[in-house]
């Protein structure tokens, strides 16, 4: 049975299936905010998805993150490593790519176990 979450016309912002939720693309609300603030941001949706789909980030699989600047990289780190599961961290690639808006800072995807 597939379970979606959020679910616009378009896409929803997670899809359990098979034992694994996979979040799409998050995003900040706070486009103009830096990248520390964005960073928070994002991860709290990850969590909130997580959490609506009946699990959390102990359960994490994978992360994607997503950076237009690199030189963001140590700033996004230094919040993402303090809200990670350190007994449980899951894999994760960072690439630098161009966002939607010019104004975001940070997305991410992450998949995690039910």
């Amino acid at each position: 049975m597939i379970k979606r979450f959020q679910s616009g016309s378009r896409m929803s912002q997670a899809v359990a299936y098979g034992g694994a939720v996979h979040v799409a693309g998050q995003v900040a609300d706070s486009r103009k905010a830096t990248i520390e603030i964005q960073t928070k941001e994002v991860l709290a949706k990850i969590e909130t998805l997580l959490a609506e789909a009946g699990t959390d980030k102990s359960k994490l699989v994978a992360i994607n993150v997503f950076l237009p600047h690199i030189s963001d990289f140590d700033a996004m780190n230094a919040v993402y490593d303090a809200w990670i599961d350190p007994v449980n961290p899951p894999a994760r690639a960072c690439t630098e790519a161009r966002l939607a808006d010019p104004d975001l800072r940070v997305e991410m995807t992450a998949i995690a176990a039910t």
